[in-house]
């Protein structure tokens, strides 16, 4: 596609997005009305929002149109199956440059597409809008099939802490690109599209998942919330980790404890949560702490001390 969103014009531009968009089976209604009509036979919604702003969550010299569009889906759509929720919908409101390239729009469109059906959601309208810089606002909805939701406040002393998904991976793709490389493309790729363990959120709440959270702030920064929520301690064992190898040869590279990235690093929305110690857990969850009552008002402790590197993420914090 040749031009610009300012040349495609505001109604041109919805046409090109929507007709990127196949039918989805939990839409009665999509884009084209007033508003989509999304079913809900749970007879509640689950929702969430996230806005992103161009060189703050993602830069184009970094990430493509595609990349930005798959990786903005995958974290609000990970907060939904956190939730013990099968993702349904997705709704972006996109504000841009008038002279930012149509092809942009449209590929960014795709990579919305292309994660929601990885994770059985589609996209069901939106709304767009000239800014002096790229901004998308998502909205993710999901449906709970009948259970309850799994919150952050339901840890209890006793509970294993297990996770599911990849830790570190996106940390490690960041240092790589902010100093400049484009390899190893595995860690990279986790950094501009994140794999988010969708079904892994509902299976959890069918298991008994006492609490849950996706790391997208860092899992020490993350299960200090449930710990707060919970009104309990969380102990995780540095050993328990898996480090690959070649996370290992970035670290020594760049000079930093690959541990850090692994505890610390966000983005890359694996699921953390806390289970009974008697349920059997199948071999995608990783147990790496448990549950204590709490003794440091809700702290999150590795191998029994405070973990004091660095990581979480805070926007209004240094």
């Amino acid at each position: 596609m040749q031009g610009t969103v300012g040349e495609l014009g505001e109604f041109g531009l919805i046409r090109e997005l929507t007709a990127r968009l196949p039918p989805n089976p939990a839409v009665d209604l999509g884009p084209g009305d007033d508003a989509a009509v999304v079913k809900a036979p749970d007879g509640r919604v689950v929702a969430t929002t996230d806005v992103l702003l161009e060189g703050r969550h993602f830069r184009r010299d970094w990430s493509t149109a595609y990349d930005v569009g798959r990786k903005s889906a995958a974290q609000n759509l990970a907060d939904i199956a956190a939730m013990g929720a099968v993702p349904t919908a997705l709704l972006l409101g996109l504000v841009a440059p008038a002279d930012l390239p149509a092809t942009w729009a449209t590929e960014l469109m795709d990579g919305l597409r292309d994660e929601c059906q990885v994770a059985g959601a589609g996209v069901v309208g939106g709304d767009v809008v000239r800014g002096d810089t790229v901004m998308l606002a998502i909205t993710a909805l999901g449906d709970l099939r009948g259970r309850a939701p799994v919150t952050r406040s339901g840890a209890r002393p006793g509970d294993v802490v297990a996770v599911t998904g990849w830790l570190g991976w996106s940390a490690a793709g960041y240092t790589v690109l902010s100093r400049g490389f484009r390899s190893p493309r595995a860690f990279v790729e986790a950094h501009r599209r994140p794999e988010p363990p969708y079904h892994a959120g509902p299976a959890a709440a069918e298991l008994g998942a006492t609490a849950m959270i996706d790391v997208s702030d860092g899992l020490v920064a993350d299960l200090g919330h449930v710990a707060a929520a919970s009104r309990v301690d969380i102990d995780l064992r540095a050993a328990d980790f898996d480090v690959p190898a070649q996370m290992a040869d970035i670290g020594q590279a760049v000079g930093v404890d690959p541990l850090v990235w692994v505890l610390s690093g966000g983005e890359d929305h694996a699921i953390v949560a806390t289970f009974p110690p008697e349920v059997a857990l199948p071999a995608r969850w990783r147990v790496v702490g448990e549950v204590a009552a709490p003794r440091r008002s809700g702290a999150v402790t590795v191998d029994g001390a405070p973990w004091d590197r660095a990581g979480g993420w805070d926007h209004f914090g240094g």
